[in-house]
C-alpha cells in the first residue's frame, strides 16, 4: 500500500512499512530521522501542524551552536531540508492512536491510514501552559512571550512581569533581570514555589520586584502588550499597570492525547519517563524532546535526545531483525 507524501528523493508515494516513525517533526523528532537514515534504516516523520514545531513561534534563536543568531522559521526550515536530503519521508496527519504489537507498532492517522514500524519515536513535545485570559492569544509574540531565552532580547531595558513562582518562572526571571530594566515576578501566593537557590538569586538582583499573591486578569494594549490588569486574590481588588512584556511560566502540558497513558511511566507531570537510552518502559517506544521528563527543554537537547535514540533503535532493534533475518535466509537456502 502507498500514500503520497512530501520529502521523497525517488519516488512520490509513501510506504506502509518503516524501520522507525517519528510522531512530531521537531527538532528532537527531525534529528531521530537523519540518525535513523545514516543508520541504515528508513524513517517516517508525521508531523500534524509545521515541521520545526515551536521553532517556528521564536523570532531568533541565538544559543544553537553554529547559528550566532537565526530565525526559528529558518532553522526550522534547513533542519527539515537536511532530512530530506538524506532519504528522510515526511506524512502531514495527526495521530489518533497507537498500538504496540510483539514484532510492530502501528500508528493510526486522523484520516484512518495506518502506518507499521519496527520502532516508534514519540517526539510531539509539549506546550506552555496558558493562563487563560483575555489578551493573552492575541498578543502572543506581541510582548507575550514562553521562552525568556528566545525573546528576552527584544526588552532591553524595558519592563517586563514574569508569571509564576516555580523554578523555572524564577530562574527566567533572574536572565531577564541582565536584559530588561525591570523584571516583576507576578504570583498567585504570598512566596515562591522555587527551590532555595533560585530564590536567593531572584532576591540578590536589585531590578527583581515582586507582586504577591496577584493574579493576571488581563493583558492589554493596542499594537503590543502595555499593561497587565492584576487582582489581588485575597481582597479582590484591581489594579493596571504598565508593562512592556509579560513571560508566562505556568506550567507545560505534554502532547500525550493519542497515548494510552496507562501503558507508560510518567512523572507528576504527565511527562514520559525514559532510559538514558530515551527508551520507555515500553521496548521499541522511545520518547525524545519535550515530551520527555527532562530538566533541560532546548533545541539542543532535543537535539540530542533524538541522535540517541535513534542511534539505539538502530543497534538494538533494526539490525538484529536483519541479522536474524539473514540466518533464516542462510538456512533455507
Amino acid at each position: 500500500m502507498f500514500f503520497n507524501v512530501e520529502g521523497q528523493n525517488k519516488k512520490d508515494k509513501l510506504k506502509e512499512f518503516y524501520d522507525v516513525i517519528i510522531i512530531g517533526g521537531g527538532p528532537a523528532g527531525i534529528s531521530a530521522a537523519i540518525y535513523a537514515i545514516q543508520g541504515g534504516a528508513s524513517a517516517l516523520v508525521i508531523e500534524k501542524a509545521i515541521e520545526g514545531g515551536q521553532m517556528n513561534l521564536t523570532d531568533i534563536v541565538e544559543n544553537y551552536p553554529g547559528f550566532k543568531s537565526i530565525k526559528g522559521q529558518e532553522l526550522s526550515s534547513l533542519m527539515k531540508q537536511h532530512a530530506v536530503h538524506f532519504g528522510a519521508e515526511f506524512y502531514s496527519g495527526e495521530v489518533k492512536e497507537i498500538k504496540s504489537e510483539e514484532d510492530f507498532k502501528e500508528v493510526i492517522i486522523d484520516n484512518g491510514i495506518i502506518f507499521k514500524s519496527k520502532t516508534l519515536m514519540i517526539a510531539s513535545g509539549s506546550n506552555p501552559k496558558k493562563l487563560g485570559v483575555k489578551g493573552e492569544k492575541e498578543f502572543t509574540s506581541k510582548g507575550v512571550s514562553y521562552c525568556a531565552s528566545c525573546d528576552g532580547h527584544f526588552f532591553k531595558d524595558k519592563k517586563v512581569a514574569v508569571i509564576g513562582g516555580g523554578n523555572t518562572a524564577v530562574e527566567e526571571a533572574v536572565y531577564l533581570s541582565n536584559i530588561a530594566r525591570e523584571v516583576y515576578i507576578i504570583h498567585r501566593r504570598d512566596k515562591l514555589r522555587a527551590d532555595k537557590l533560585y530564590q536567593e538569586r531572584a532576591f540578590e538582583k536589585e531590578n527583581i520586584k515582586f507582586i504577591w499573591n496577584s493574579v493576571v486578569e488581563e493583558i492589554k494594549g493596542k499594537e503590543k502588550v502595555q499593561s497587565l490588569v492584576l487582582k489581588n486574590v485575597k481582597t479582590g481588588e484591581l489594579k493596571e499597570e504598565l508593562f512592556d512584556g509579560v513571560f508566562i511560566f505556568v506550567g507545560l502540558v505534554p502532547e500525550t492525547s493519542f497515548l494510552d497513558i496507562n501503558n507508560f511511566e510518567t512523572d507528576e507531570y504527565g511527562f514520559l519517563i525514559t532510559d538514558k537510552n530515551m527508551e520507555t518502559r515500553v521496548k521499541g517506544i522511545y520518547a525524545i524532546g519535550d515530551i520527555r521528563h527532562k530538566e533541560i527543554r532546548q533545541i539542543v537537547t532535543a537535539v540530542a535526545d533524538g541522535a540517541i535514540a535513534s542511534s539505539h533503535a538502530v543497534r538494538e532493534y533494526i539490525n538484529e531483525t536483519r541479522n536474524k533475518q539473514v540466518k533464516i535466509d542462510k538456512i533455507e537456502i
